[in-house]
């Protein structure tokens, strides 16, 4: 109705309710004639298809709004699953970490043997493992992506996403042998040899595949040999110098024998 035609209408209109209800009603009447009329809910595929519209045009709050309402109202719908993924996966991209996690863990409680069940588990890894700290700060996070991409190995081993998961798996492995060798040096700076050996002793225990594990050994003959334990320490110069005598340290380890044998 035109603006110009509801002016008109009006004193018609409060004349009616004075004749029905008196003057009482005439104020609910007219509210409840200018109140908005309920929308009709959107099916399923037309909220998800809007949605997956404002996504790609990195509208992602206006994309979870859409996403939401599916997973609220249209809880048994086929679009349910893969709109509440989306809803972590518009969280991943704007690198809100957290919530992307609490998302993805929520789809995976739901729906573990899904379809892109593999794919949510390979983003709640991704959302730690983009948070990787520096060597020489605290590596929690390290440690949770690892695990994650563990578990997506285990869990869904034909996954397109195994084969990265192990690498990932390998790098973050690296990073907290990495650190066990930082605190090590930190202790040997400190004159705490004792501390110095268990945790490099820790390192090549746990981490004996790592890049790092020619410099621990170096550095643990050192330790070795501050400590009194010369049998120890040459033993750990020979294999340095045997099985890693294409590194620098290996060639150091070397160098370090034929000096000891002089």
């Amino acid at each position: 109705m035109r603006p110009r035609s509801l002016t008109l209408l009006l004193p018609a209109v409060l004349a009616t309710a004075l004749l029905v209800g008196g003057c009482s009603s005439v104020g609910s009447y007219v509210a409840d004639l200018f109140k908005p009329r309920p929308q009709p809910l959107l099916p399923a595929a037309d909220l998800y298809q809007v949605g997956e519209t404002e996504m790609n045009k990195k509208r992602y709050e206006d994309a979870r709004t859409h996403f939401r309402k599916i997973v609220e109202r249209h809880p048994q719908s086929s679009y349910a699953a893969r709109a509440r993924f989306l809803m972590g996966e518009t969280y991943y991209r704007e690198a809100e970490w957290d919530k992307a996690v609490k998302e993805f863990e929520g789809f995976l409680a739901f729906f573990p043997r899904h379809e892109i069940a593999d794919l949510a588990q390979f983003r709640l890894a991704m959302s730690y493992y983009d948070q990787l700290k520096p060597v020489e700060q605290d590596q929690g996070i390290t440690v949770k992506a690892m695990e994650a991409f563990k578990k997506l190995v285990r869990d869904y081993p034909d996954s397109r996403y195994a084969s990265d998961a192990l690498a990932k798996i390998d790098i973050s492995r690296g990073r907290l042998a990495q650190k066990d060798l930082w605190v090590a040096s930190y202790y040997m700076d400190q004159g705490n040899p004792a501390a110095a050996r268990q945790r490099l002793e820790s390192l090549l225990k746990e981490y004996p595949r790592t890049l790092v594990v020619p410099e621990a050994l170096f550095r643990l003959a050192d330790v070795y040999a501050q400590e009194g334990r010369v049998p120890e320490s040459q033993d750990k110069l020979r294999r340095l110098a045997t099985e890693f005598a294409y590194t620098d340290w290996g060639r150091r380890a070397a160098q370090r024998l034929r000096a000891a044998a002089r």
